[in-house]
């Protein structure tokens, strides 16, 4: 089931889009400001964003440019009074997938989401088409799902799994903290060392079965990190849930 943020702070609004889109089976989250957003993204996995530009005390725009570099999937603006050419061309140079103006039909705002979330799910060639294989996981580039025999799925967030890939894409070689940084591309706020640390521990938590004594995912003193374990790359092969 296709998971959807909606940040509204307009009770109305956002139950409104909330209740039709459950009707059109997603799972939605429904949250009224950005505080609320990014405690919903740390915790779970996001298919696509529905942002209002009113958020009571948030700058919204500078949230969908954080989105846009944080997470992989479409980021949809809503405004009632933001309507000018200029302001959907700054939306759409700041990350937005598309920019929608108040009141809006749902049945268009439903087609409009999901070619939205179309467009942004396409794989692209090679490795986007990728299953990794390590150690006793899966993960699929193309679904997104991580699997271990006997764990079944587990759940990734957008900057965990963009860490994973970064080690899957260079195994067995030391990537720095600076590296990591760039491929997870945390949140703004947490641009810093100490949240790769806390990142890779997040993943190791996950990966690994004694988190304190890392078989996969080893430090490198006064380096960085290295995945030590060997990666295969199946193109054909696609995961079942």
């Amino acid at each position: 089931m296709q998971h959807v943020l909606v940040a509204d702070s307009d009770h109305s609004a956002r139950s409104l889009i909330r209740d039709f889109l459950m009707q059109q089976s997603f799972r939605v989250t429904a949250v009224s400001a950005g505080d609320e957003l990014q405690s919903a993204l740390s915790r779970d996995v996001i298919d696509a964003f529905v942002i209002d530009l009113n958020l009571k005390g948030e700058d919204a725009l500078e949230i969908v440019q954080q989105l846009a570099t944080l997470s992989a999937a479409p980021v949809i603006i809503t405004s009632a009074d933001r309507t000018e050419e200029a302001d959907k061309v700054l939306g759409f140079e700041l990350g937005a997938s598309d920019y929608i103006t108040k009141p809006f039909g749902l049945r268009e705002f439903l087609a409009r989401l999901k070619a939205a979330m179309r467009v942004r799910s396409a794989p692209d060639a090679g490795r986007e088409r990728r299953t990794y294989m390590f150690g006793d996981w899966m993960l699929s580039m193309r679904q997104r799902i991580l699997t271990r025999p006997g764990v079944g799925e587990t759940q990734l967030t957008a900057a965990e799994f963009n860490l994973l890939v970064a080690f899957l894409t260079a195994p067995k070689q030391v990537l720095s903290r600076e590296r990591l940084l760039a491929a997870s591309r945390v949140h703004s706020e947490e641009v810093f060392d100490r949240s790769i640390d806390a990142l890779v521990l997040r993943l190791r938590r996950k990966l690994e079965t004694e988190p304190s004594k890392p078989n996969l995912i080893k430090t490198a003193r006064g380096a960085g990190y290295i995945l030590d374990c060997n990666v295969m790359a199946d193109e054909g092969l696609r995961l079942k849930r």
